[in-house]
């Protein structure tokens, strides 16, 4: 079980300054309450008027929200990074063969690894996907794969992202800030750059593309202005120098994908896909679906445009199917686990679940195919009304629900109206898969901005960090 102390990222518990904090926290100490608020300010002002916001679903006042940034950054030491970097490569290499054998021959299933039906009945897994070649074996090109520390400061893997993983472009524009609002702290420190991602993300794009294809034309395909991430899609592809392009603007043709243009027709090679499976091709999926393209899957069969990430990666990312990732990891790659698993209950089994049904009150449960932090419950946090009604939804689909030890997240010093206060982090890094595995150190840091609050998404009203790794 999960320790349940407090892990401070710059404090130790007898009030010393963690050594990777020592230069910052001198220089933090100097600081103004003014002049940080004063910071924290202009840096809302920028983020809005660039346009980094966030649209949440459902918000009746249909408006996009500025997400929170917070200007203390989150530290991690270059060896720690390092734990997390190989471990991090080795959870990626397993899923992506993981990814290619349930759609092929299905050995880890054969073996028992995994319940056959928790697999083959999951509607994160697409049937149209069996026997389908895709470039590299590469499924999950881009994974963001979510990492929590609790106890005495141990790192473990709380999700793991390759549907459309987003929150890169944060990542990159929490930099820039820093960068602007604080230059001196760049030269004091030695902190590894991030800036190069897009980069890097192109490089494995087009390394991924189909076989005799030399110089691929990559493009962004996104659901449009109304998606919330619709800020990042269009950062990734100017960044990138890539067409930005809808459903409307491709269309099939003599078996291959073309984009329309004022000089004609180009073949695309690469599509960087930001919509879900349901939507990308409504002679398949979902036919009312106007966000895809007709015949997309019919090119992609015959291996003539790749797709990252892959259709079908959704089921290596289903929380049902995350328990049994350390087992992937030993049965592929002949590895032990580097990051482990948080502690989980699949409440599908009788045991499970009535260990879950006894314990509502300590647990986090959550729905194995929501994300964002809807669709779940926070024992510690909620009325009893509120696990009453959750526990009849738990009986009525145990199927649909895992559950976890509520972990105390480690915390961050964090700059709240009342000054600067501990509040819980979780870190996002990205991570690339094409002929080789790369990302650039750090990710996103999520913050959870209210007192006491465990969630950190923007949907929930989480904030970011700067993520700083030190260089040697």
């Amino acid at each position: 079980m999960v320790e349940s102390s407090i892990f401070n990222e710059m404090y130790v518990n007898q009030g010393g300054v963690r050594s990777h904090y020592g230069s910052f926290e001198g220089w933090l100490a100097g600081q103004s309450d003014d002049l940080m608020r004063l910071k924290r300010t202009e840096a809302d002002q920028v983020f809005r008027r660039v346009g980094i916001t966030f649209a949440v679903y459902g918000d009746g006042a249909g408006m996009e929200r500025l997400i929170p940034f917070d200007v203390i950054p989150r530290i991690i030491p270059q060896p720690e990074w390092r734990l997390l970097e190989t471990g991090l490569r080795q959870r990626v290499r397993a899923l992506n063969c993981f990814l290619h054998d349930v759609y092929h021959d299905q050995e880890f299933l054969r073996a028992g690894k995994l319940p056959i039906d928790q697999v083959l009945q999951n509607s994160q897994y697409r049937p149209e996907m069996r026997g389908i070649d895709v470039a590299s074996d590469i499924y999950a090109h881009i994974a963001g794969i979510d990492i929590v520390r609790a106890g005495a400061g141990d790192y473990y893997v709380l999700e793991d992202n390759l549907r459309v993983p987003s929150g890169v472009s944060y990542m990159l524009e929490n930099r820039r800030m820093m960068m602007r609002l604080f230059p001196e702290l760049f030269v004091r420190n030695r902190v590894a750059p991030v800036e190069h991602y897009p980069d890097l993300l192109l490089e494995n794009l087009r390394s991924v593309a189909p076989q005799g294809v030399d110089d691929p034309t990559v493009v962004l395909l996104t659901p449009g202005m109304y998606n919330s991430a619709y800020f990042e899609h269009t950062f990734l592809a100017q960044q990138m120098g890539i067409e930005l392009v809808e459903g409307k603007d491709l269309f099939v043709q003599d078996g291959a994908v073309f984009m329309r243009t004022t000089r004609g027709p180009r073949r695309v090679d690469v599509i960087y896909r930001r919509i879900d499976d349901d939507f990308l091709d409504p002679t398949v999926f979902r036919a009312d679906s106007t966000l895809g393209v007709a015949g997309l899957l019919d090119v992609y069969r015959s291996g003539r445009v790749t797709l990252a990430n892959a259709i079908g990666t959704g089921i290596a990312d289903d929380k049902s199917i995350y328990p049994y990732v350390p087992d992937m990891i030993a049965f592929y790659l002949g590895e032990k686990p580097l990051l482990a698993n948080v502690p989980t209950y699949c409440c599908r089994e009788p045991d499970d679940l009535q260990y879950t049904l006894e314990h509502l009150p300590e647990l986090v449960v959550k729905e194995v195919h929501n994300a964002g932090g809807y669709g779940m419950l926070v024992g510690p946090a909620s009325t009893r009304g509120e696990i009453e009604e959750f526990r009849d939804r738990l009986l009525a689909r145990p199927d649909n629900y895992i559950a976890q030890p509520t972990l105390a997240l480690s915390t961050c010093p964090t700059y709240v109206e009342a000054g600067i206060a501990p509040r819980h982090i979780d870190l996002r890094p990205f991570v690339l898969s094409g002929t080789q595995i790369t990302m650039v150190p750090g990710g996103l840091t999520r913050v959870a901005l209210r007192e006491g609050s465990l969630v950190v998404n923007s949907s929930q009203g989480g904030g970011t960090k700067d993520t700083w790794v030190l260089e040697e």
